[in-house]
């Protein structure tokens, strides 16, 4: 027997060698980049490094890495621009095997540009270059953990605050100013607790507070629900998919009510539930804003959305109100891009692509600059309240105010249009154009012969004698941009406009029939209904448990390395300040190079299942206390170890010091398990097509779960069970063992 120790011993590193590993595919895109590789068999987890940029190593978040059956994906965010290469690691018997290593990764920057960057505010949790914003807080949000995801927030009536719609409740007073960076996973479905079927963020508009929702990769999809904003200052939300809302307000996002520096991008917009209303058919509006300033809607993707943005309701006021769209893709989208009260909106290189109604309109005195964007076959590409082509009946060729207005009956705003590219409109009027009657007051826009151009006071709307306010030609108002051409544009939007590479939902319409159409598309309102993710797991993220979502945390995740983690953790719920400049600790053969720093408002709270050691290891030089569950323990030599009862727990400040690295071990039993070689279950055949057999030792009931944690069907492991009413795909097979621990196994059924 120590012969064969020795034996395999010798030839453990030969094996972990072995073990190389296939990448699929890598790239760079915005100030992100990712990699998709072929599973390696034996692999327990995987280990992502980023380095470039004068950075060096950087290992990723666990819940960056994920698996898709055929393939693991993982993602690194906030990059800054320039180049990098991303360095995959298999983990096999505990230890790091193979490396494999990208070529050269191009990440490029953000296109910030807008008035929601205006007075030198940055919304959202990244810095101006996509690195996150110091002392930011990230929580990473999953199926599994909607419910179950907590954070200690100052200000909040309850801490913990367990759900994610109860964390930003606490934020809603606006007594936490670290910047928050909510990191979605894959498809979530509605989580249990919603305001009237939105997820609603606030920050009592805190201007030191910023706050980002953002998806992860190309599949992070909100799926019933809606997103609503008000109240708040400095918000950022991007690359998410928004399908079947279902919520009373109707908008898949909404910007309600006194809002300022909002930063909308990179969002696939789709249907929406039916409404009450026929114009309701596909959902209520996709991206609204009313009683909202300062704020940028750029490079989304409208899926043939029916009302697409609605700017302003009753604001009755013309002043301070600035908006921006642009590289959106309005694609065989009907109306409403935008429809404007009231606002100055700076609407530029955005792509019509087929839009059956009109693209954008100017109502109640609104001054809206349209420039270099690119309209193909867009029917009224833009139309101003009660004038113009908005009261032509192109049938009788004479203006109808009682039935024709396409739009809106209120009185009209103007449009100022420049350097735009039209093709396979029904009609646009210039003003003051020759061939239309009366084209000095039945006009659709001023189109001007330079950008700088100042409109006079003496073009007026026809319904109300409202003016252009130029605020585009005010340099104490408008920001600095550079236009593309309107072609460049096109390109543009196409390429970037949505989630990462356009996202995981696929759809080509067909331009002889969706240009003109504005009835719901009933096959891709289909797909989108029956939609269903990829996504098999997330690393570090524990299948839902039946009778109960959670997310179960690992040995792994009891150890937490604050260099490597941040303050990420599974098992433990960390608030406070992280710092890289206290010092450098040396344990385990692990370099410790970032700490937590131990002041009044820091605090670690975690609960143990059974007795545990807890190790937590400071500088070399630190002699003083740390209060653990509110007893001041004494450190020595930078070093404490001590027994912990089951129960919660909380670490808080004692003497002011620098906590580098804690595990949580449990004794006994328990540890034991842990460590030895689970017994596996075993499927077969697998990929499958007509029935199956699962193996285990004994019999035991098991269930058979959609890839999105749907209970599917139950049966008996060691007997045949049939799949012939099973839909091809992948599933995942879940049973509790003797000992009362859950066992999981993948599923192809062919």
């Amino acid at each position: 027997m120590k012969h064969l120790l020795s034996l395999l011993l010798l030839f453990l590193p030969l094996v972990l060698r072995a073990q190389t590993l296939t990448i699929l595919e890598s790239a760079g895109w915005l100030e992100s980049a990712y990699v998709r590789w072929q599973p390696v068999a034996g692999a327990q987890s995987y280990n992502v490094y980023y380095s470039g940029a004068g950075v060096v190593n950087q290992r990723i978040d666990n819940q960056l890495i994920r698996n898709y059956g055929s393939f693991y994906r993982a993602d690194a965010l906030g990059l800054a621009p320039g180049a990098y290469t991303l360095r995959i690691v298999p983990v096999l018997s505990g230890v790091e095997g193979t490396a494999t290593v990208t070529g050269s990764l191009t990440v490029q920057a953000q296109d910030r540009a807008g008035f929601a960057f205006s007075g030198g505010r940055i919304p959202g949790g990244y810095n101006l270059d996509g690195t996150v914003k110091p002392n930011a807080v990230i929580l990473y949000i999953t199926q599994n953990s909607k419910n179950t995801v907590s954070l200690n927030v100052t200000g909040a009536t309850v801490n913990p605050c367990v759900g994610l719609q109860a964390i930003l409740d606490g934020f809603k007073k606006g007594r936490d100013a670290r910047p928050l960076l909510i990191r979605m996973v894959g498809q979530i479905t509605d989580p249990s607790y919603l305001l009237d079927g939105d997820l609603v963020i606030e920050n009592d508009n805190l201007a030191t507070s910023s706050i980002t929702l953002e998806g992860v990769g190309n599949d992070a999809v909100a799926n019933g629900w809606g997103i609503r904003v008000k109240n708040a200052s400095n918000i950022e939300i991007r690359n998410i998919g928004s399908m079947n809302c279902n919520s009373n307000e109707g908008d898949n996002i909404g910007l309600q009510q006194d809002n300022d520096h909002v930063w909308v991008h990179n969002v696939d917009f789709f249907y929406g539930a039916a409404g009450s209303d026929p114009d309701q058919a596909k959902g209520d509006g996709a991206l609204d804003a009313k009683r909202s300033t300062y704020v940028t809607f750029s490079y989304n993707h409208f899926w043939d959305t029916g009302k697409s943005n609605l700017l302003g309701l009753s604001e009755t006021t013309t002043q301070g109100l600035y908006i921006t769209y642009h590289h959106n893709w309005y694609d065989h989208s009907d109306s409403r891009h935008p429809r404007v009260r009231f606002y100055s909106a700076h609407v530029y290189n955005n792509y019509y692509d087929g839009i059956a109604k009109y693209g954008a309109g100017s109502t109640l005195g609104s001054s809206v600059f349209m420039e270099g964007n690119y309209f193909r076959n867009c029917k009224y590409p833009m139309l101003t309240s009660m004038q113009g082509s908005d009261v032509y009946n192109p049938a009788t060729r004479v203006n109808d105010y009682g039935n024709m207005p396409i739009f809106s009956n209120e009185n009209g705003g103007t449009i100022k249009a420049f350097d735009n590219y039209m093709t396979g409109q029904l009609r646009f009027v210039p003003y003051g154009a020759a061939g239309f009657p009366n084209s000095t007051v039945d006009f659709d826009a001023y189109v001007a012969t330079t950008r700088g151009e100042v409109i006079p006071s003496t073009v007026v709307s026809a319904y109300g004698r409202n003016t252009y306010n130029n605020f585009d030609t005010n340099p104490a108002v408008m920001y600095a941009y550079t236009p593309d051409s309107p072609a460049g544009a096109q390109a543009k939007a196409i390429q970037y406009a949505g989630r990462v590479k356009g996202g995981d939902f696929r759809w080509t319409f067909n331009n002889a029939v969706d240009d003109a159409a504005h009835a719901v598309n009933v096959p891709l309102q289909t797909a989108l209904v029956n939609y269903t993710t990829g996504l098999v797991s997330v690393q570090g993220d524990a299948p839902a448990t039946p009778g109960g979502p959670g997310t179960t945390p690992g040995p792994s995740d009891m150890v937490h390395n604050f260099t490597l983690d941040g303050s990420t953790s599974l098992f433990y719920t960390i608030v406070g300040n992280l710092s890289t400049s206290q010092g450098t600790v040396t344990y385990n053969g692990l370099t410790l190079t970032k700490c937590l720093k131990m002041e009044s408002s820091t605090s670690v709270s975690f609960t143990t299942t059974a007795a545990a050691t807890l190790t937590l290891v400071f500088n070399d030089a630190f002699s003083g206390t740390v209060k653990v569950d509110n007893v001041n323990q004494s450190v020595s030599a930078g070093r404490l170890t001590m027994t912990l009862p089951a129960g919660p727990h909380e670490i808080l400040k004692g003497t002011t010091a620098n906590l580098y690295y804690m595990s949580t071990v449990y004794a006994g039993p328990l540890a034991a398990r842990n460590q030895r070689e689970e017994v596996s279950l075993k499927v077969y055949p697998n990929p499958a097509a007509d029935e199956i057999m699962v193996g285990w030792k004994s019999q035991r009931e098991f269930s058979l779960y959609t890839a999105t944690g749907s209970l599917l069907k139950t049966g008996l492991t060691n007997q045949a069970i049939d799949l012939k009413d099973v839909k091809p795909g992948l599933y995942l097979i879940i049973i509790r063992d003797e000992d009362g621990h859950l066992r999981t196994s993948r599923l192809v059924k062919q």
